[in-house]
């Protein structure tokens, strides 16, 4: 099965002008202006170690002495 993949002409989510697109979506334009405006930097996040709560009940059946 082939999947035709040609631009057809649509309209863009964000500025509403009709451009060739194989998805509906953003237009071209739309995509690099969000590209350079929010840029990802990756960064290091100090978090402190994970400790267990221990805030559980013994099970009574567990400690029930036959």
């Amino acid at each position: 099965m082939d999947v035709d993949l040609t631009p057809v002409e649509m309209e863009c989510m964000r500025c509403h002008r009709n451009e060739p697109m194989r998805f509906y979506g953003l237009c071209t334009s739309c995509r690099g202006e969000l590209r350079v405006r929010f840029t990802g930097e990756a960064r290091d996040v100090e978090v402190e170690e994970y400790t267990p709560k221990m805030h559980v009940t013994p099970n009574a059946v567990a400690l029930k002495a036959d």
